[in-house]
């Protein structure tokens, strides 16, 4: 088989490349193969093995944008001490739920005569399951010794020929020797791994030892989880529920639910209501749900999204308006085209608005540095250049139910609180922007009553940013 050369990788499309590359690998002997090139002379000099992964840094400071505000100065000197200890022993327990062997960065050994699986070895906890791929090439000799080794689990192999000796089946570290490469190869092929202890998403890494080489590969211990299946139905009613969250605007809300009906005639509608004084909001198809006075708008949100049945809902305010332009099901259509998406965003008015997050996790002490940054979008949904991925939308949007209970809005979030949804769920949502689909947005009224509460007093916004500064282990923050 030819190598490529540069010209050709340049042009070449991905699955070239991928033949391309491994094609090299083959013939270099970096992936062990039936035809796999033998092993270097003894005389050959080896590189220094890099670092072991508890010697790599730890990551350093993050860097703050400019206009950025540090949080730290928010917090109330007399809280700060022991406010902080406790934002550190809670990072600490939420870097042990997240984290775990698989995280170590691994290195693959040049010119190595060992074959191991280096992605994709996953096992149910405390189940034996074969290692898939061990093997071992390498020129003649009297014999061959091998070893393996696993920190949470034992190994075993099957019981040898006359030609093989095996030490610790059924053990942590596991040998074998034979004078005959075809027979060791036979034990390697029937090892299996069990975890020890049960853990419903962990994992532990294997040393695959010969003579000086060696490799260590990762083993994903997890334990399957069900699917959460929605049944789709016939029609976009069983397909999306219509949520909204409601304060001292009955005259706004009730100009919404008729244009709802007016394209939508049986799609449910979820209201939650915290209102000081109520009204009944009745009809065919509407639930509405009275909470305490005041309680406030995330905590609203989560009311709502709590009573959805459907595999969407179509997040949308009070005041708004649906109009012919308010075509649920094209977004439905593009949701079920990409699954990978989680939250699609549409147009209010004439406005698409939209934001990208971007965050530095920084150092452990100091914590994390994040920007939002208004219209800010990485770069347009394949398949849809009216559509853009971005990181938050407006309040306008179709998403995944079970995604938005998932994320859930923080409920510590009265009054001042729309792009923190996004901010929690950063890495967790997918969240994408569309322009062909809109709402619109009813002219403002005069409210005395509500105009009270609808501007945040300053409080409000420090609270925010203090809940950053503990719960989100920031540093820093700058909306763009």
């Amino acid at each position: 088989m030819a190598l490529c050369n540069v010209a050709t990788l340049q042009t070449a499309t991905l699955g070239c490349m991928l033949v391309c590359v491994l094609s090299y690998l083959f013939i270099n002997g970096n992936v062990g193969g039936p035809e796999a090139n033998p092993l270097p002379s003894q005389h050959t000099k080896r590189l220094p093995p890099p670092l072991p992964p508890s010697h790599l840094p730890s990551p350093g400071p993050c860097t703050c944008a400019n206009g950025s505000m540090l949080l730290k100065n928010l917090v109330p000197k007399n809280q700060a001490v022991e406010l902080i200890k406790r934002r550190e022993k809670e990072f600490q327990q939420h870097k042990a739920r997240t984290e775990s062997v698989l995280s170590t960065r691994l290195y693959a050994p040049s010119n190595s005569p060992l074959q191991y699986p280096i992605q994709g070895f996953k096992v149910r906890p405390m189940t034996p399951t074969f290692i898939p791929g061990l093997a071992l090439h390498a020129e003649q000799r009297k014999n061959y010794t091998v070893s393996l080794k696993v920190s949470t689990g034992v190994l075993s192999t099957t019981i040898p020929a006359a030609r093989a000796k095996v030490q610790g089946n059924g053990e942590s570290r596991l040998m074998m020797v034979s004078s005959s490469l075809e027979t060791l190869n036979e034990l390697l092929a029937n090892v299996s791994y069990t975890s020890t202890v049960y853990h419903i998403h962990t994992g532990d890494l294997a040393s695959f030892q010969f003579e000086d080489h060696e490799a260590v590969f990762p083993i994903t211990i997890k334990q399957p989880q069900p699917p959460v299946l929605y049944d789709m139905g016939t029609d976009i009613n069983s397909q999306v529920t219509i949520t909204t969250k409601t304060f001292l605007r009955y005259p706004q809300l009730k100009v919404l639910l008729k244009s709802i009906r007016q394209f939508y005639k049986d799609i449910e509608v979820i209201i939650a209501d915290d209102s000081f004084v109520t009204e009944n909001i009745t009809g065919d198809h509407i639930q509405h749900y009275i909470m305490p006075p005041g309680k406030g708008w995330f905590a609203g949100r989560n009311l709502a999204v709590s009573q959805v049945t459907t595999k969407y809902i179509l997040w949308v305010d009070d005041d708004f308006l649906f109009t012919k332009w308010t075509k649920i099901e094209e977004m439905v259509k593009v949701m079920e085209a990409v699954p990978e998406l989680d939250v699609l965003g549409g147009k209010v008015g004439k406005d698409q608005f939209y934001s990208s997050l971007i965050y530095e996790e920084g150092d452990e002490m100091e914590g994390g540095c994040m920007y939002r940054k208004t219209r800010g979008k990485f770069h347009s949904l394949p398949g849809y250049p009216e559509c853009s991925l971005v990181s938050g939308v407006v309040n306008f949007f179709l998403a995944r139910t079970d995604a938005v209970q998932r994320v859930r809005f923080d409920p510590k979030l009265k009054r001042v609180a729309h792009s923190e949804f996004f901010m929690d769920g950063l890495g967790s949502l997918m969240v994408a922007t569309c322009g062909h689909v809109s709402i619109g947005h009813q002219k403002r009224r005069k409210q005395k009553g509500y105009m009270r509460f609808r501007q945040p007093a300053k409080s409000d916004t420090i609270s925010k940013l203090q809940l950053h500064f503990f719960k989100n282990h920031l540093k820093c923050i700058r909306y763009g």
